[in-house]
């Protein structure tokens, strides 16, 4: 029952880390856009440090969780 219960985390922590990354993606390419206003520019940037936090979070929850599932 734990190994079930590991391997659904390790699911969604995967799921949740790689919607972090894309939603990081998107916020680095608005900072970067020339077009867009500084203030715009400058949230999107601390949005995109926020979200590699998340991923690299997320990510390691779901190590955690992947290697549970072995035991």
């Amino acid at each position: 029952m734990e190994t079930v219960k590991n391997v659904a985390n390790y699911v969604s922590e995967t799921i949740q880390g790689t919607g972090s990354e894309a939603s990081k993606e998107a916020n680095k390419q608005v900072a970067k856009d020339s077009n867009v206003s500084v203030s715009s520019r400058l949230q999107a940037a601390g949005d995109a440090i926020s979200d590699k936090l998340d991923q690299h979070s997320h990510e390691t929850k779901a190590e955690v969780h992947k290697e549970a599932a072995k035991h």
